[in-house]
């Protein structure tokens, strides 16, 4: 692994602790005494201190530092949690985050003075809790507090080796001179920088004239390894902080020895840091004694070992986890270096479009057996097509992720949002496990995130008319996902007032979006709120009232071929709910014919397949209905809606098809089978066809058009008594 890679590792780890930061500080808003959720925000901030240290991202490091400290006041009980403090420890989660995606993006670049200002005031808002002092990790000798170092700053390219030195006050007392070490380290290295540290001297009242209160931050180029740079300190080390960080080049290093230790020998841990030169066995011995000496857990277990190691800044963070998975291989006797590995998204996206070819091609290479009446040929083509269904399979579920991840980050706009609108709001998330199609989750994002603010502006009430209706003075906002007929559902709901026909009615009418005649059903009038300009606030705010924003919604996600409908109920709440296909790329379809032309119905809304009676519907009737087992149900030829003109079958067939529990018939002239479908967009010409979703190639090398079977079953249910109508461009 070389250090590009170990720096984007930091970066992506980075932004995984930052959300377990948000996710423990909301946390912590109902559970204020949670010691476990403190622990895990001062482990996650030390994390991100001690891993931006190693790449000298010094800026990340002091910055963090400030919030460490607070939350280590925390933890040790001096400082009470309290919804301020949450307010300020999430801004400066936010603006760690943006210092280190300026890292990630602009490299050496020197912070702009906004960022520095805002960085400022926020250590100043930290430090305030702990009465404008910093609080040392150690109370008897503060941990290291690493600086800006000019030739350190952003880069993280450096090949010095880092010490971080915190003497004991007594070191005069005991005869022995902090600079007599220093001048020693000069004998078999150079070193390159040297910043002496004064935030440990006192008020000068309380200030011991044989007393050191110095610190050193220094590199040191040189070829010794880390056992005789440690050993300069030997006499010096009891009741010091010395931390000795090894340049990148040999983290590399590190990671290879580890890599080429005997696999048949079972070693612990700390043999194998000290085996590859990463840890000394004084730095080994403290940690053992730190974890003898900590606090024993309610299970029994004590604090593991290696995340002592890596909390202290005794080994590289990645040095330590390559040491326990190989310490795992060691003891499984097999190479395993870990569980999973990531993979770049364009990568994964390349794979599916690959696979998608490979069906194509499967499917005209079975046609041309098929037609070639040679029983091996056709046995050996049914074997490819079977293996490229599975491999199919496979490839989509490399992409399939729980929508948790998503729904969590909404934890956040609920909380900043409620206190902008000044209403208690509470998020309740279920279905959190839920899987699909990564490209759904990215695009669905957006949208549900304005009707989570759309339900908290415009559905929520005001404390005041909750407690006049019964109901408790938080509101609730839920977030729900579930699999239906091999589609995902996601339900963002709440319990305000819901939705006010009558004014919506109105509202209608005063912009001419209906007629004082037309009659509309209840759920005619809750879909008006998606029309374009359509809003019933009466004032403009930062979340609402200029009728932008649901006419949206509905269009993205109509783009991703799902539906959304709006269920209400006066004074008691509204639920939105989103239809989306679990994926985007390969689909079971279930190919049919009219006339000349090929269409597909995706298969999981397919319900059965019959013979349509001789003489059944009007001649001048777009939709028709039948008798099926007692039930009246509608039909629509396909014929007749994209005017084919093609041979007529002797023979009709109905499809019977199903989405949202509403059911409905399509005529076709002849069934085909199933079909692996990959998905092909429409061009921008087609993009506004009603009834067709999409198209994909047959084995033939034609087009078939996949069909829109949510667009045309309400289409039957909406157009049962009227004129035939031609869907248009």
């Amino acid at each position: 692994m070389n250090l590009d890679e170990v720096l984007a590792s930091f970066f992506v780890e980075c932004r995984e602790l930052r959300g377990e930061i948000e996710t423990l500080l909301l946390h912590l808003e109902s559970a204020p005494d949670d010691g476990e959720a403190i622990n895990g925000l001062f482990r996650a901030a030390h994390t991100i201190k001690g891993s931006a240290g190693l790449f000298g991202l010094e800026h990340i490091v002091a910055f963090t530092h400030a919030m460490e400290s607070l939350l280590d006041a925390v933890r040790g009980g001096q400082v009470a949690v309290d919804p301020e403090m949450i307010a300020v420890l999430l801004e400066s989660c936010d603006h760690a985050g943006d210092l280190a995606d300026h890292a990630e993006l602009r490299g050496g670049e020197p912070l702009d003075e906004a960022v520095i200002n805002r960085g400022e005031a926020l250590k100043q808002r930290l430090r305030a809790y702990i009465g404008g002092k910093a609080v040392s990790v150690q109370p008897a000798i503060a941990e290291p507090e690493p600086v800006p170092v000019p030739e350190q700053t952003g880069g993280g390219g450096s090949e010095d080796w880092h010490l971080s030195l915190r003497f004991h006050p007594d070191i005069l007392k005991n005869g022995m001179e902090p600079l007599s070490f220093l001048r020693y380290l000069a004998t078999f290295g150079q070193i390159n920088h040297l910043v002496t540290l004064l935030d440990g001297i006192p008020e000068a009242d309380q200030m011991d004239p044989e007393c050191c209160y110095l610190g050193f931050e220094i590199g040191l180029d040189t070829d010794a390894d880390k056992e005789t740079i440690a050993n300069v300190f030997d006499f010096a080390r009891e009741g010091s902080v010395i931390r000795i960080l090894p340049p990148h080049s040999k983290v590399s290093d590190y990671l290879e020895l580890i890599q080429t230790l005997d696999p048949e020998n079972d070693i612990c841990l700390g043999e194998i840091l000290i085996g590859c030169g990463a840890l000394t066995a004084a730095e080994l011995a403290e940690g053992l004694r730190t974890q003898l000496e900590g606090e024993q857990k309610p299970e029994g277990r004590r604090e593991p070992l290696g995340e002592i190691l890596t909390d202290r800044r005794l080994a590289p963070k990645e040095t330590v986890e390559a040491a326990l998975v190989k310490q795992k291989e060691i003891r499984e006797s097999k190479a395993r270096e870990s569980q999973y590995i990531r993979v770049q998204a364009d990568k994964l996206d390349h794979l599916i479009n690959l696979v998608g070819e490979l069906v194509i091609a499967g499917a005209s290479a079975h046609l041309l057996a098929r037609q070639s009446r040679q029983t091996r040929v056709q046995e050996a083509t049914s074997l490819v097509s079977s293996l490229v269904e599975d491999i199919r399979d496979s490839a989509l579920r490399l992409r399939m992720v729980e929508i948790g991840d998503t729904f969590s980050r909404f934890r956040r706009v609920v909380h900043d949002v409620s206190q902008e609108l000044g209403k208690e709001i509470e998020l309740e998330i279920s279905g959190a496990e839920t899987e699909l199609d990564k490209t759904v989750v990215e695009k669905i994002s957006d949208p549900i995130m304005h009707l989570v603010r759309n339900a908290m502006d415009h559905g929520i009430e005001p404390a005041e008319l909750r407690r006049a209706r019964g109901k408790p003075d938080r509101g609730t906002v839920r977030l729900n996902a579930y699999h239906d007929s091999g589609s995902i559902v996601i339900e963002v709901g709440d319990d305000g007032g819901g939705l006010n026909r009558d004014r919506i009615h109105a509202k209608a009418l005063e912009k001419g979006i209906v007629t004082a005649g037309q009659s509309l059903s209840d759920h005619e009038i809750a879909n008006l709120i998606f029309e374009p300009g359509f809003s019933t606030s009466e004032r403009v705010t930062n979340l609402s009232g200029r009728g932008v924003g649901m006419d949206v919604v509905k269009r993205n996600i109509t783009a991703l071929r799902g539906s959304v409908e709006i269920d209400s109920a006066e004074a008691r709440g509204s639920t939105v709910r989103i239809r989306l296909p679990l994926t985007l790329a390969i689909i079971d379809g279930f190919l049919v014919r009219v006339g000349d032309t090929f269409f597909v119905v995706p298969l999981d809304m397919v319900v059965e397949c019959i013979e349509l009676p001789a003489g059944s519907g009007f001649p001048s009737a777009e939709t028709s209905y039948i008798n099926l087992r007692d039930q009246a149900l509608p039909y629509l030829r396909l014929r007749d809606i994209f005017r084919e003109q093609g041979r007529r079958s002797r023979r009709e067939n109905i499809v019977v098809v199903q989405h949202a529990g509403s059911k409905a018939g399509l005529v076709v002239d002849e069934l085909q089978g199933e079909f692996q479908t990959v998905i092909k967009p429409l061009g921008k010409v087609f993009s506004k066809l009603q009834g067709i979703s999409g198209s994909t190639i047959l084995g033939s090398g034609e087009v078939a058009l996949i069909l829109d079977v949510p667009g045309l079953i309400q289409r039957t249910l909406s157009r049962t008594e009227k004129a035939p109508a031609q869907l248009t461009c």
